[in-house]
């Protein structure tokens, strides 16, 4: 067969978007690993793993923290509100797990955080069950919300399999369960050697009406990753990157000069402008972390 000058500059211009696809992505930028919270910031904590890999692809995003549904579903699961869910887990094989790293990896994606759903009502199998997914998938480490007083539960766990748990909070600063204050993190760590801090630094500031800087120097070792996002002084909004209280561009500056390894992770949450959408505002995160950094 033979090609016109033409038809060669058809199939020229036709393998310019399949190069592209084979660009791994990269926000590994002066020495920091900016992240995503997958799928969440997505708008859907059960998006397959194809669609989830896609979208991080397109921001340039290489590193994630990832829920477990698009990394079972990736694995066949029969889905979160199956009753057959715990006996799925439980028949997995190690190579179903290093299937599932391969696929995120393949794209350049690297899942350094695996998050998991209602870890709380889980029994003690299965919890082993997730702690061994997350080894397998290579992750540094496990997050997860509960109780404060079950983080000495979970952090016998941890320091059995010798993986770090980040424990998220929010803006609740009166319940003795929630995790709010920095004390309610330090009681954590005091339960079990691998109980650690997912520091949200938008809900740490919009509860405390503090800088989270001198805590991230306190205990920056036990920290596991953060979640970048911009919010308002007593219990504000979240904004848009660089319209609120949260010293961002401090703490990518700081996680910088002091090379600290753990992932800053944004985790988009403000409202969507009208005329605008979801992946238009995160790629304006993205931007916005990069900015601060190079």
């Amino acid at each position: 067969m033979t090609f016109s000058r033409r038809d060669l500059g058809k199939l020229a211009l036709a393998a310019i978007p399949a190069a592209g696809l084979l660009a791994k992505p990269n926000s590994y930028w002066a020495g920091v690993q900016v992240g995503m919270n997958v799928p969440y910031s997505y708008g859907n904590n059960n998006m397959s793993a194809d669609d989830t890999i896609a979208k991080t692809v397109e921001l340039g995003i290489s590193a994630v923290e990832c829920r477990t549904q698009p990394i079972e579903q990736s694995m066949g699961s029969p889905g979160p509100a199956a009753a057959e869910l715990r006996k799925w887990r439980l028949s997995l094989t190690p190579e179903q797990f290093q299937a599932a790293r391969r696929k995120f990896a393949d794209a350049g994606i690297a899942i350094q955080i695996m998050k998991v759903d209602s870890i709380n009502g889980m029994d003690d199998e299965v919890v082993d069950y997730c702690f061994n997914l997350a080894k397998a998938l290579g992750a540094r480490a496990i997050s997860c919300e509960i109780p404060l007083s079950r983080t000495k539960w979970l952090g016998a766990f941890a320091d059995k399999h010798q993986m770090m748990v980040g424990y998220h909070g929010h803006t609740d600063i009166t319940n003795p369960e929630a995790f709010g204050r920095p004390e309610s993190w330090e009681t954590a760590m005091s339960y079990a050697r691998y109980n650690g801090i997912n520091l949200d630094l938008g809900h740490f500031v919009a509860a405390n009406n503090v800088s989270p800087v001198e805590f991230l120097k306190k205990h920056h070792e036990r920290v596991t990753h953060i979640h970048v996002k911009d919010r308002k002084l007593h219990n504000g909004p979240a904004v848009p990157f660089g319209e609120g209280d949260v010293p961002i561009r401090e703490v990518l500056q700081l996680m910088q000069k002091e090379k600290w390894t753990f992932q800053a992770t944004i985790e988009f949450e403000y409202p969507i402008p009208e005329g605008s959408n979801r992946m238009t505002e995160i790629a304006k995160c993205v931007g916005f972390c990069k900015a601060c950094l190079l």
